[in-house]
């Protein structure tokens, strides 16, 4: 099993990368927001990876922690998602919104990843309630993020407009001062 690489970063796509380790170029597919933040081609990467294994196909998927590679396991451990769809919940959100959102059973939240319904959204939530709070107790914290995040979608922003608005504020902030900041970055 390949549980991590580091190497030179030969070339980057949108959802993978080629990793120069010892000679040998790598392969991995990462989540677009994690392609498009690995810098210029030359730098030295470190990445924790998965080898999924398929009757025809070897494929690797690197994640930049190890939380966000447990999550994705904990995600390909559910009934009808793939690595695709896994990979798709961390491209849509980062780890803790995903865990908040699972443990607080929010499936609109999880339906707005492309490729998962309303099925799959509550299947996720079925088959790992009880596993991802542990993962929020092993210091992964469940954060009031995925409510704004919703709230904000609703309003009609897309996911990744409300994250952005989102990213940077102040922890401290109560929930209804985290979407007023929000909607004062979204209207600039």
């Amino acid at each position: 099993m390949i549980g991590s690489l580091e190497g030179t970063l030969l070339c980057r796509q949108e959802d993978w990368i080629l990793l120069d380790v010892g000679g040998v170029g790598y392969r991995v597919h990462v989540p677009p927001p994690l392609a498009a933040q690995m810098g210029s081609e030359g730098e030295r990467v470190r990445l924790y990876t998965h080898l999924h294994v398929r009757e025809n196909e070897l494929s690797l998927y690197g994640f930049r922690t190890s939380e966000e590679l447990e999550l994705f396991e904990l995600l390909l451990a559910v009934s009808g998602v793939g690595p695709k769809v896994a990979l798709a919940f961390l491209a849509t959100y980062d780890p803790a919104t995903i865990v908040h959102a699972i443990a607080n059973e929010q499936h609109d939240l999880l339906t707005r990843v492309p490729g998962v319904g309303a099925r799959t959204a509550r299947r996720v939530v079925l088959e790992l309630k009880s596993k991802v709070e542990r993962l929020a107790a092993a210091g992964m914290p469940a954060t009031d993020e995925a409510d704004a995040v919703s709230a904000l979608t609703a309003l009609g922003y897309s996911v990744r407009e409300a994250q952005a608005a989102l990213r940077g504020l102040p922890a401290n902030l109560s929930l209804e001062e985290k979407i007023f900041r929000a909607l004062q970055r979204l209207s600039e």
